[in-house]
């Protein structure tokens, strides 16, 4: 049972790892808490459902189709309505609920309330020591881990990358380099954007697809950067696989509500003994 848990937690933490990635990103380097990071995620889910589920692609090119478009209408968003906000975090706050419940709106219109599923692209499982995994779930952990390895690489060795790192220590020293903000913002948003989208497109085929499908995904991302720190890369990472973790050992012990109640219990705890999250406040 104890291998079980731990494979079941590993395997969520890598999601959320990949959805909390982006939202401090954007908490990173431009200081806004965007809570319609889960309407993000349910974009892709909805592009995946429509070109695999509908059309018939490949599942990874529509996993990746789902993520340049999520990238696409978060630049735009971010053009529009997040940049005069740079910097204010709770007007920021406020204008991300707005878009978050805009979107939740428009999906519903467009697809109207009721859940949708697709088939899944992998079946069966495989045996790990004494724990059970399933292939579906393999596919993810597995992407979700070249995902993260891409992203760190961006990150740490890509001229874009250290860029952002620098606009997000020093806005105004990094101008006087020559660094151009307008455009590390809109890079940030759109690749925290096609994170959300990337994972929402992975999950799609393990999870019914609908207008709310975003909202319990961005809880966990949010109890995930608050538990990590705001705006650490590290603190996602180490956020992600805890909840994880936690959530399975407690599930399965007592139950899915338990679990949840004790990753905000956690987030309780962080907030009051070491507000700035285990790994500090700060940038990416």
């Amino acid at each position: 049972m104890i291998e079980q848990m731990i494979v079941n937690g590993l395997l969520a933490g890598f999601i959320y790892i990949i959805m909390a990635l982006g939202f401090t990103l954007i908490f990173g380097i431009m200081r806004i808490v965007n809570f319609a990071h889960g309407e993000f995620y349910m974009a892709g889910a909805v592009v995946v459902l429509f070109l695999f589920g509908a059309l018939g692609w490949n599942f990874f090119l529509a996993v990746v189709m789902a993520g340049f478009l999520a990238a696409a209408l978060g630049i735009v968003i971010e053009r529009v309505l997040f940049r005069p906000l740079v910097g204010n975090e709770l007007p920021g706050m406020i204008m991300s609920l707005a878009v978050g419940i805009t979107l939740q709106s428009i999906a519903l219109i467009l697809f109207g309330p009721s859940e949708q599923s697709i088939q899944r692209p992998f079946s069966g499982t495989w045996q790990l020591v004494n724990a059970v995994v399933p292939w579906d779930r393999t596919v993810v952990a597995i992407a979700a881990l070249v995902i993260l390895a891409a992203f760190y690489l961006f990150l740490k060795y890509s001229r874009l990358g250290l860029a952002m790192q620098a606009v997000a220590q020093d806005r105004e020293t990094a101008s006087l380099m020559g660094v151009e903000s307008g455009l590390i913002y809109a890079s940030a948003f759109g690749i925290a954007c096609a994170l959300a989208g990337l994972a929402g497109g992975l999950m799609a085929p393990i999870y019914t697809i609908g207008p709310y499908m975003g909202e319990l995904p961005m809880l966990k991302a949010f109890v995930v950067v608050i538990l990590g720190g705001l705006g650490s890369v590290p603190g996602a990472v180490l956020g992600g696989l805890l909840i994880g973790l936690s959530e399975s050992v407690l599930s399965t012990l007592f139950s899915s509500t338990t679990a949840l109640i004790a990753s905000f219990t956690i987030v309780l705890l962080i907030v009051v003994m070491r507000p700035t999250g285990l790994m500090g406040r700060g940038a990416p």
